[in-house]
């Protein structure tokens, strides 16, 4: 993740760490936390507590497939901000993920 300055010395971005490990992962459903972390710019321990987040929240499903994980996501989850929460997260998917996700859980 490149964070560009904003010339006030600050630097920041739009979407928040978990908004960018679920579109990593949205992007590669079976892609390695390591490489989740290194994508996002967050240590390994960061993106394991993320997608703990997420998959608590129901925004995604985590499965163990041999030695990896292999992430659902729900598009139907709703926006946790009062500001948004009549929308799905799965509009913020299909703007930002680069390819249809291989593994989309049903909406609801």
């Amino acid at each position: 993740m490149t964070n560009t300055s904003t010339g006030s010395g600050r630097n920041w971005t739009f979407l928040t760490n978990h908004g960018h490990v679920l579109l990593a992962i949205a992007r590669d459903p079976t892609a390695r936390l390591r490489d989740v972390a290194a994508e996002v710019g967050v240590t390994e321990r960061a993106a394991q507590a993320i997608v703990a987040d997420l998959e608590a929240d129901g925004y995604l499903h985590r499965t163990r497939v041999g030695r990896r994980n292999e992430y659902t996501l729900n598009p139907a989850g709703r926006f946790r901000h009062p500001a948004e929460a009549d929308r799905q997260v799965g509009a913020l998917l299909a703007l930002f993920a680069e390819t249809p996700t291989a593994k989309v859980g049903p909406q609801a």
